[in-house]
């Protein structure tokens, strides 16, 4: 592509999402993926027929191309990903999407893609208001479908990325994972885009694939043109423009040094999380389909901390068949084995999937009728996942994890239910694991005031400190005025999870962590101290906070936390701890790029 001339000051630095970690070093590729925009008009009667055809034709044309990307896919590492790649075809069947857009054109007389639009914003209304940020951030993949079905409605190609003949550093407003998966890793060595999160399944293989890169730069398209000198510093979210000879060399060392500490740290994969004084600790993996399994199992997980269930309900006309819930646990339990599989049960609220299911609008979700809540109260869909979980406890060894539990009556009340499905299958000749473990994740103030009395209720806590930490501080993370009080070191989490880890230890069952936290190894000491016997992340995360894990004592982190809970603020926390950790670790926290 032709550069285009625009004065850039040497070293301008822009910030965004740090999305996959690594430094690549070279110049830009601007490519075109703006957002398509839909124009909606009525259409006449007559041409009813002809709008549904279009749309159906545009579905089957998407179809084919994923089927093409699909196809093509032969590199092992990438290989590992196609469930994305089913995901969006699995979209595509979506009766919802298919039966809504042609209700729209059939009985609004809406041309295809104004149906479609309207369609589309239905789905994205619901994932925006999903509070957990993995979740919300599959509205992405629902976006990348929608603008494929549009741009092939519209019949306007996009501009391909297999054709790059030279190293290079894509510029782009936005990327598919089809995009992504696309890339040839000898020639694409880093891309940057306008939008994006660092949970978008973009972002997810742009790690697991090794490409750096940075989302969210707003107006990079508009401000870096093709050919422009750049540096992209994937562990920062920087990128800087039209770097200086000095800039050059600082960061060609950086990134010299970057690639070793990979190189070791990948090394560590197959050691055991076992502290210098004997101190096992089981380091698992937060997925949500049997696809991710290799890749966890890559960087080292011991299991599965959290599995999560919701996928399955998401913009369906109906939830899923309890046949259905089998086939899919079975084959995340069956490729994780001989390890075990947490899974937890449903943690959205009825509004999220099934119209059949009449729930009101609530003013505050996030503290309404979602997760255990929702269940109890649609007792026949709980019993259905309960018999299904049941059932696949008979392949592997399986955890069944209940979400958002406030107090006793509620875990009685699953448990109960949990009972009678477990009888009917009983009676009905098919066989489950008699001993299936039962555990509650702590994410409510409340379950950790009474960790006490929860913990001789089940065999396991799991704590959600993403949700804890926010309710206990009263904080919105995705509010931006008052993101900057979501503090994890806050004195009054520490003391929590105290309480929470004492309450375990005295009742004699495990405690593990499933929430961001746990994938810091910052934190690594301070959690080891607290007693917890399981922390379960993203699977890259696992070596480094196994590498910390590997030099450390339990007793090291009793004293850390002890001096910790001493201290009355964040900052003196924070402090605190920084200093502790680079005194062990020198160079360890200091970030290489």
């Amino acid at each position: 592509m032709v550069s285009e001339k625009i004065d850039i000051p040497q070293d301008t630095l822009l910030v965004g999402i740090a999305a996959s970690p690594g430094i690549a070093i070279g110049q830009t590729y601007s490519v075109d993926r703006e957002r398509m925009s839909a124009v909606e008009r009525r259409i006449a009667v007559a041409e009813v027929p002809g709008q549904i055809q279009a749309f159906m034709q545009a579905v089957q044309l998407s179809r084919s191309q994923l089927e093409e990307v699909r196809s093509a896919v032969s590199d092992r590492e990438l290989a590992e990903h196609l469930y994305i790649i089913d995901t969006h075809l699995l979209i595509l069947e979506d009766q919802m999407l298919l039966d809504e857009t042609t209700a729209l054109i059939r009985d609004e007389f809406l041309n295809a893609e104004g149906a479609l639009k309207r369609t589309l914003q239905k789905f994205e209304k619901v994932f925006d208001s999903i509070e957990d940020e993995y979740l919300r951030e599959r509205r992405s993949d629902i976006d990348s479908v929608g603008e494929r079905l549009l741009r092939n409605l519209k019949g306007q190609s996009q501009q391909s990325l297999v054709g790059i003949d030279r190293q290079v550093i894509v510029v782009a407003h936005e990327l598919s994972p089809a995009d992504t998966m696309q890339m040839d890793r000898a020639k694409i060595i880093g891309f940057v885009t306008d939008l994006g999160g660092r949970t978008s399944h973009t972002a997810i293989l742009a790690r697991s694939l090794g490409i750096p890169s940075v989302i969210g730069l707003e107006t990079v398209t508009a401000r870096v043109p093709s050919g422009t000198p750049v540096i992209v510093d994937g562990a920062l979210g920087y990128l800087v423009l039209n770097p200086s000879a000095e800039t050059y060399r600082e960061y060609e060392e950086k990134q010299r040094l970057y690639m070793n500490r990979e190189t070791e740290l990948l090394s560590l994969s197959s050691l055991s999380a076992e502290t210098l004084d004997g101190c096992r600790i089981r380091l698992c993996g937060n997925v949500e389909l049997s696809d991710e399994i290799p890749l966890a199992m890559r960087y080292g997980a011991e299991g599965v901390g959290l599995f999560r269930s919701e996928f399955m309900y998401l913009n369906r006309t109906l939830p899923p068949t309890e046949d259905e819930q089998v086939v899919a646990y079975r084959s995340v339990v069956e490729a994780m084995a001989p390890h075990p599989v947490t899974i937890r049960s449903l943690d959205l609220g009825g509004d999220k999937f099934a119209p059949e299911i009449n729930v009101t609008d609530e003013s505050n979700p996030a503290m309404g009728l979602r997760a255990v809540r929702f269940s109890l109260k649609e007792r026949r869909l709980f019993k259905s996942q309960l018999r299904a979980i049941l059932r696949t406890s008979a392949f592997g060894r399986v955890r069944l994890m209940f979400p958002m539990i406030s107090g006793v009556a509620e875990i009685r009340a699953c448990k109960d239910l949990l009972a009678e499905a477990r009888a009917e299958l009983a009676a009905e000749g098919i066989a489950v694991d008699p001993d299936m473990p039962i555990g509650i994740m702590i994410e409510i103030p409340s379950a950790a005031l009474i960790a006490d009395l929860l913990a001789r209720e089940v065999d396991f806590f799991s704590v959600g400190t993403n949700d804890l930490i926010q309710y206990c501080l009263a904080v919105d993370r995705g509010n931006e005025h008052v993101a900057y009080l979501y503090e994890p070191l806050h004195p009054a989490i520490l003391r929590a999870l105290q309480t929470i880890c004492r309450a375990a230890r005295q009742a004699q069952i495990s405690v593990g962590m499933c929430g961001e936290m746990a994938s810091d190894p910052l934190y690594t000491l301070i959690l080891l101290g607290l007693g917890f016997d399981e922390l379960s992340m993203n699977p890259p995360s696992i070596p480094r906070v196994k590498e910390v894990l590997r030099l450390v004592r339990r007793d090291e982190g009793e004293r850390l936390i002890a001096e910790l809970l001493s201290m009355a603020t964040t900052a003196e926390i924070n402090r605190h701890l920084d200093a502790e950790m680079n005194r062990r670790f020198p160079g360890l926290f200091k970030p290489l790029l």
